[in-house]
């Protein structure tokens, strides 16, 4: 199969198209068809290894001192359901799926293997009114918007605070919170305020201070 290898940190040419054997589901996972994947901000940070000094070198060592180890990148997808493990009870053979892989990465590929029931990430069906491309967006930022608005337990009637509004787990806990009934105030910079009110935000607030006058 044909996947997208992340040879070395860097620019985007240290990515190479190469090909792999096809995985083989253990009795525990499925073996997924990739029809779409993402590009977040995130995959681009692994890759650059563009990260704070505080975290850089606790992340070289869990992804690569001197090369990522996890060489293919991508933590969202849609798909199908191409084979099952035999212990595999929730998804069948066809089944159309949307999934974040969690920390072991890999969707950058034409196949992936993935656990039913895994300890980072989320396997589901995609609804039936989404598209592959639509469907690939939504995992990681969605997923854990919706946990987050869940654990603060948010219902009709609040008013809910969005800082970093304009990001991805932003932009769907905007839109979630709003059909959960509340009322969403959505911090962010200027150039996103505007997108803000488009999904649903009642008020936005540019988080830079105003320039002082002259």
């Amino acid at each position: 199969m044909r996947t997208i290898v992340c040879t070395d940190y860097g620019p985007p040419d240290v990515l190479q198209l190469k090909d792999v054997p096809k995985p083989v589901p253990r009795d525990d996972e499925v073996l997924v068809r990739i029809r779409a994947t993402t590009v977040s901000a995130a995959d681009c940070e692994l890759r650059r290894f563009d990260f704070a000094p505080w975290i850089w070198v606790p992340m070289r060592l869990a992804f690569g001192i001197r090369r990522p180890r996890r060489g293919v990148l991508g933590q969202e997808l849609a798909g199908d359901v191409d084979a099952v493990g035999k212990n595999v009870r929730s998804l069948r053979k066809g089944d159309g799926v949307f999934a974040a892989t969690g920390i072991p990465l890999g969707a950058y590929a034409e196949y992936i293997c993935l656990r039913e029931n895994p300890q980072t990430g989320a396997i589901t069906t995609m609804p039936a009114n989404l598209g592959y491309q639509e469907a690939a967006a939504v995992p990681y930022g969605g997923g854990e918007a919706l946990r987050f608005l869940r654990k603060a337990d948010v219902r009709s009637g609040q008013r809910v605070l969005v800082n970093g509004a304009g990001g991805s787990f932003g932009t769907f806990a905007v839109q979630l919170a709003k059909v959960l009934g509340a009322h969403v105030t959505a911090v962010d910079g200027a150039p996103k305020l505007e997108m803000l009110r488009a999904i649903g935000a009642d008020r936005v607030i540019d988080y830079r201070p105003s320039p002082l006058p002259i």
